[in-house]
């Protein structure tokens, strides 16, 4: 408290002595760049539940605290795009399946305040997608092998209005003997729905209407390799692509896309020449600027693979690398590129490697955090 007068006087004594006045631009330091991410969780106790996880590298800063404990299993979790609404599900079986939830955030404090809460109606809710009006939100039912639509308010309440039974199996009876939907997806524009069943080795495709009383209709289906298992998609930059990961055969396959129809164009494997062990593929993200597809894959391969666009439109592989630890079942990029977060579920922890914006490449750093069973990330806003 002390220092501003001492400062003062001295310039004050320079001034009077100066034969030209002077003036000085301070420069206040500019605030150190950070990350926010949402952590979805297995839980095996009331202590765990979903995560929120804050990452400095100016810093050298990485912290991970519980902020909504007593959930059952949130191990999918999303924010809305100012921040301040939440949704997550308990990945639980039931009467009426698992739970969709909604809360209420709190950006400067993290605090997260239950709004609402429904039945998912399908056994073990994984994933949930956001509709681009934030008015509707979609629960995909892995082992219930359905998905439900939920009506979201402006306050955030969530209703239940439409049920989708899949029916079907594929080749491997272990795992394909029913459906299972892994994932539902928005496309670009808003007016379909992409969901990727792994039970039945199909990707469907739903027509979009928010003002019917049902608003999912089917449009087609389009059929992966048997035995695939398709898991998670994404869509290139520009929308006319399709990029699936497959989850059984470790594959990345490409489909052009245009109004709702999927035609192959390309497949590529995410193992090395030569490996034999288990794989999981799992999950699916596009650079935030467009160039790159990462790729996580479990199993005994726990790799990253990373993809680049050709100039003749052929992806090509350009890299391969140990995820920094076991099962990586999820992963997130930072809003800039220069960063992923690599969530491990069998090692408790998650990592951090730097991306090279030009080659796309990762390589780890020393930034770590042990998170018990993590296995989503949402980026939050700034």
């Amino acid at each position: 408290m002390k220092l501003a007068p001492i400062i003062l006087i001295g310039l004050s004594l320079f001034a009077c002595n100066s034969s030209q006045p002077k003036t000085e631009n301070i420069q206040m330091p500019a605030s150190p760049k950070s990350y926010q991410f949402l952590v979805g969780t297995y839980t095996d106790s009331a202590h765990h539940g979903i995560n929120h996880l804050y990452f400095s590298p100016d810093e050298n800063l990485m912290t991970v605290e519980t902020i909504a404990g007593g959930i059952a299993n949130p191990s999918f979790v999303l924010a809305s795009k100012d921040g301040k609404k939440v949704f997550s599900l308990e990945e639980e079986a039931g009467i009426q399946g698992g739970k969709v939830l909604s809360f209420a955030r709190n950006p400067q404090s993290n605090e997260l305040t239950l709004i609402d809460q429904d039945d998912s109606q399908g056994d073990h809710p994984c994933h949930i997608s956001l509709s681009p009006n934030e008015d509707f939100l979609i629960l995909g039912n892995y082992t219930g092998g359905s998905l439900t639509v939920f009506k979201v308010s402006s306050e955030g309440q969530v209703d239940f209005v439409q049920k989708i039974q899949h029916t079907g199996k594929s080749i491997n009876k272990a795992r394909q003997e029913a459906p299972h939907v892994h994932s539902t997806t928005f496309d670009p524009e808003g007016k379909r729905v992409l969901v990727a069943d792994l039970g039945t080795d199909k990707i469907y495709v739903y027509d979009f209407n928010p003002d019917n009383p049902s608003p999912l209709s089917l449009a087609g289906e389009f059929p992966v390799t048997p035995g695939d298992g398709p898991r998670h998609l994404a869509f290139s930059a520009d929308g006319k692509e399709v990029l699936v990961v497959e989850e059984m055969s470790a594959v990345l396959d490409v489909f052009r896309y245009e109004n709702g129809v999927l035609n192959a164009k390309q497949r590529l494997s995410l193992l090395d020449e030569g490996f034999d062990g288990t794989v999981g593929a799992a999950e699916i993200r596009i650079s935030p600027d467009g160039k790159h597809i990462y790729i996580s894959n479990r199993g005994e391969a726990n790799t990253l693979s990373v993809f680049a666009k050709k100039p003749n439109g052929e992806y090509v592989r350009v890299q391969n690398i140990p995820s920094g630890g076991i099962m990586p079942r999820n992963f997130n990029l930072t809003d800039d590129g220069k960063y992923l977060l690599s969530a491990h579920q069998a090692s408790n922890d998650i990592v951090i490697f730097e991306r090279d914006s030009i080659s796309g490449t990762l390589s780890l750093t020393p930034w770590k955090a042990t998170v018990h069973k993590p296995v989503y990330l949402h980026r939050l806003p700034d």
